[in-house]
């Protein structure tokens, strides 16, 4: 099998290549900023999306990205196809390559699943998402997204982090202390002790009053219910009280700070405040800078330099 690179976690892909794409993530956030935004730089190629978990962001991100990089799409609906009837992964994605797919961006509920993949295929793997492992293309763009409000990534040394909520089954979670540790800044996990990672290097601390008026960046995650085996949460109101962006709080954020979110958001839960309301908040330039950090990810695996020529 010949030998193919992959996108399938912070670590694995490495400082230096984490570099390399958020420069390239900048050029794709200029491509995606054209009257027509597209380029034939993976014109022939072939992107398939291959989500086991439900997603609105990250599939439509991906699925947009490849088409502005002018590549064919697949998108496998899970739902309606024969891993219903009982065919196992190994045989869909055999299937699928069979077709001619270069790439596979794939979503599933259990971790590791994505390295299990490429050693079924020739083609490149991208993780969108592997149950409460990694998601290496959100940390992308969300240190992309801060590096265009700090001056670039250079700025991203030294800034203050507080991510907020369950660290302990979040994918997103690690993927960003990661990428963010490894350019420099300062991250601190806010959450109640049942929902921080049982052994973890990265601070903690269990008030989020404590620290809300010192971070650069306030990272709000949404409780991963469905990854939850019993009741880890405080009762009532007791986790949004503490827990929660309130007005109060977002008031005593420093002037400068940015309020970031994921998605899917749950209103009055981890946030109480509209964030259309709050002039910190870059939580819909996140969702427009993963289309460009997506591009960047494919267009890194799939595409060449002499591609890049505008036009359709």
């Amino acid at each position: 099998m010949a030998e193919q690179r992959h996108f399938r976690s912070i670590a694995e892909v490495g400082q230096d290549a984490v570099r390399r794409l958020l420069t390239l993530t900048d050029h794709m956030a200029e491509v995606s900023r054209r009257p027509n935004p597209r380029v034939p730089a993976l014109r022939g190629r072939t992107v398939c999306n291959l989500f086991f978990e439900d997603s609105t962001r990250t599939r439509m991100s991906f699925d947009t990205a490849a088409k502005r990089l002018s590549a064919d799409t697949m998108t496998l609906a899970v739902g309606s196809s024969s891993v219903n009837k009982g065919e196992s992964l190994r045989d869909t994605v055999e299937t699928l390559s069979a077709m001619g797919v270069d790439a596979f961006v794939i979503r599933h509920r259990t971790s590791g699943v994505p390295w299990q993949i490429s050693s079924w295929t020739d083609a490149a793997i991208i993780n969108a998402g592997d149950g409460w492992h990694a998601h290496p293309t959100q940390a992308l763009l969300d240190a992309y997204t801060i590096s265009t409000r700090v001056s670039g990534v250079a700025g991203l040394s030294g800034l203050r982090v507080a991510i907020v909520g369950d660290i302990r089954h979040s994918r997103v979670a690690r993927s960003v202390t990661e990428i963010l540790t490894m350019l420099g800044a300062s991250v601190i996990h806010v959450a109640p002790r049942t929902l921080l990672p049982p052994v973890s290097s990265t601070d903690s601390t269990h008030d989020l009053d404590e620290v809300i008026g010192a971070v650069d960046v306030l990272y709000l995650l949404r409780m991963q219910n469905e990854r939850m085996g019993a009741a880890l949460l405080p009762g009532g109101s007791e986790y949004s009280d503490r827990f929660s962006l309130t007005r109060d709080r977002a008031n005593r954020l420093r002037p400068d700070a940015l309020v970031m979110h994921p998605g899917p958001m749950n209103r009055g839960v981890e946030i109480r405040v509209d964030p259309s309301d709050l002039r910190q908040s870059v939580i819909t330039e996140q969702v427009t800078n993963g289309i460009a950090a997506r591009m960047a990810v494919l267009f890194d695996l799939l595409g060449s330099p002499a591609s890049m020529e505008e036009g359709s």
